[in-house]
């Protein structure tokens, strides 16, 4: 059975899957990342992963994998296959694809940034499939965003095109990583209502899903907390709105688990501020933690694809 290997990788978790042509799963696995053994030992266990794919599929679907798709943090090079820079990892400049290939038997390899992957999946098979214009967001740590056009996710000129996270949208306001104040994440990510909840609640413990909850049952506090996350958000997204014009919004990350609870006030708020531009359609992630997975099965696919019309050409 002809498939391809799909590997997302993530700051403490990596997920992998044998991938059909028809998108199926064929084959589910999970390792720990183990970043705290170096960046050097966790390029090892990524390729030792896909190697222990391999084998499986030889053993059990009779061939060996026809390509492979890898999705990483951080800064990434995907034209040539160069994982940048990934500060939880503590990675600089890793020949991903040039390692991977040469552990797979020269096998052809795709490389993806985890969010864009993570948008192209959602985009195609998702929250997002038949909409040719959409902004994929997921909020989490922090807050990324992949920008889609016509089944593909756009890079922009250097790679950084979607990093909607760093629009600034309180002036003046909570520094941030990046260097800049006020940033998106600094106020709408579930790490950020996490920090705003565990204050307000004077409970060092509490995080962005006991905030939910606790708006559900009528906490005032927690209603303030999230509205000023909600209102944040709304705003980032009306400015992304005003660049992109997208028919959909899709919303995925620790936060969207809140379901209604963010949905009903979000869309509201992003009504009341929109004027000239068209109102997308704000709707959750359907992929939940697969979308990395099956986005760099799509990427290995596509490689395929690519190298087949080259060749007819």
């Amino acid at each position: 059975m002809r498939h391809v290997i799909a590997l997302d990788v993530g700051g403490t978790g990596m997920k992998a899957a044998l991938v059909g042509a028809d998108g199926s799963l064929l084959y589910e696995a999970r390792r720990a990342t183990g970043r705290e053994r170096g960046p050097e030992a966790v390029v090892e266990s990524i390729l030792g992963f896909a190697a222990d794919l391999r084998a499986y599929g030889e053993e059990h679907f009779g061939e060996s994998a026809a390509a492979a798709g890898v999705a990483v943090p951080g800064i990434v090079d995907a034209k040539n296959g160069i994982a940048v820079y990934a500060a939880n990892l503590g990675w600089r400049d890793v020949p991903m694809r040039e390692l991977l290939s040469a552990r797979l038997g020269d096998v052809p390899v795709a490389l993806g940034h985890d969010v864009r992957t993570g948008g192209l999946a959602e985009g195609r098979i998702g929250a997002g499939k038949g909409a040719d214009r959409f902004l994929f967001l997921p909020l989490g740590t922090g807050i990324a965003g992949a920008i889609g056009i016509d089944g593909r996710i756009e890079e922009g000129a250097h790679g950084y095109a979607g990093e909607i996270g760093h629009v600034v949208v309180r002036h003046q306001g909570v520094p941030c990583g990046c260097g800049q104040r006020g940033c998106l994440e600094r106020y709408a990510s579930a790490s950020a209502v996490s920090i705003a909840w565990a204050e307000a609640s004077g409970d060092p413990a509490a995080d962005a899903a006991d905030c939910a909850k606790a708006v559900e049952s009528g906490d005032p506090k927690a209603a303030e907390v999230w509205q000023n996350a909600v209102d944040a958000l709304a705003d980032g997204l009306v400015t992304a709105i005003t660049l992109l014009d997208p028919g959909t919004l899709i919303i995925g990350g620790g936060l969207a688990e809140a379901g209604e609870t963010l949905f009903v006030p979000l869309r509201a708020a992003v009504e009341e501020r929109v004027t000239f531009q068209k109102l997308p359609h704000i709707v959750p992630a359907a992929l939940g933690d697969t979308a990395g997975c099956l986005g760099a099965g799509l990427l290995a696919w596509d490689l395929l694809s690519t190298e087949v019309s080259a060749d007819v050409r």
